[in-house]
């Protein structure tokens, strides 16, 4: 099945006036116009294109790159906003529509914005939408605590910057772990600082510390976050038997790791153990 909005690897059938006739493998069939037309081919050759909808709202295919796929996001500009909505410069000549309603705050020409593009079901064609959180889900996260992931910079708020995780979910970088300009946009790699109780993903631009300086530091790290209230009944003076027993580690390995996460400012030691810091 041709894919709409997306690139497809379609079969070359036969030449016509207007351009080439490709299809897939179930035999649907779309015109390749003739601007696109390589300067040479052979009839069941095989080409790489993206499909979309023309002026018409026919099936077309370019061999042109559109700044967006159907099912991922963007940055793009608005090139003009009329009685029906705006219309964005997506890379290719017809333009990628937004509605009114689908915009987040009110588009103006020559403005840039974050956007989803999919595909309407009542319309059937494809259209953009600056409201992306009601294409992120937080309910079954693909992600657990300390995984590297990738990041669309999404828009700011009062504590920090908001950011879309792995196309799926949607994250926090607080602002006093963003330590670098990053603008609404910016695609970059980031870890899982921390998965909050609501699924709500806290996370930062640089390996969370502990991790790369002290690996047994992880393990303790990660004792203390299944434990109750966050504490560990075990320091310097416990039982080595019984740090043995807890975190199956040498009491000498576990002070070197407890020295690390307090140089850290993860945890605090109090006289009977010690304690993350919220």
């Amino acid at each position: 099945m041709i894919r709409i909005g997306d690139y497809n690897t379609l079969e070359i059938l036969r030449e016509t006036d207007q351009g080439l006739y490709i299809a897939d493998t179930e035999g649907n069939e779309v015109l390749l116009p003739n601007r696109y037309v390589p300067e040479s081919y052979k009839i069941w050759d095989k080409i790489e294109v993206f499909v979309y909808l023309d002026n018409e709202e026919r099936p077309v295919a370019v061999t042109d790159t559109p700044y967006i796929v159907r099912d991922d996001f963007a940055l793009l500009r608005c090139n003009e906003v009329t009685k029906h909505g705006a219309f964005l410069d997506w890379g290719l000549v017809k333009e990628l529509f937004c509605p009114f309603k689908e915009q987040a705050f009110k588009m103006k020409a020559g403005g840039w914005y974050l956007v989803y593009c999919y595909l309407d079901d009542e319309t059937d064609r494809l259209v953009a939408s600056s409201k992306t959180n009601q294409f992120l889900d937080n309910k079954d996260l693909t992600v657990q605590q300390f995984d590297e992931v990738d990041l669309i910079v999404s828009h700011p708020s009062e504590l920090g910057m908001n950011v879309i995780v792995n196309k799926q979910h949607l994250g926090l970088i607080f602002s006093e772990d963003i330590f670098k300009d990053i603008s609404v946009g910016d695609r970059l790699k980031g870890y899982v600082k921390k998965v909050r109780p609501d699924n709500k993903l806290d996370i930062v631009l640089g390996k969370i510390g502990y991790r790369k300086i002290e690996p047994n530091a992880e393990i303790v790290m990660q004792h203390l976050e299944d434990s109750r209230d966050g504490f560990l009944p075990l320091n310097d003076k416990s039982d080595p038997e019984a740090i043995k027993k807890e975190l199956q580690m040498s009491k000498k390995t576990f002070k070197k790791a407890v020295g690390t996460l307090y140089k850290q400012r993860l945890i605090m030691i109090e006289p009977d153990g010690i304690r993350l810091v919220e």
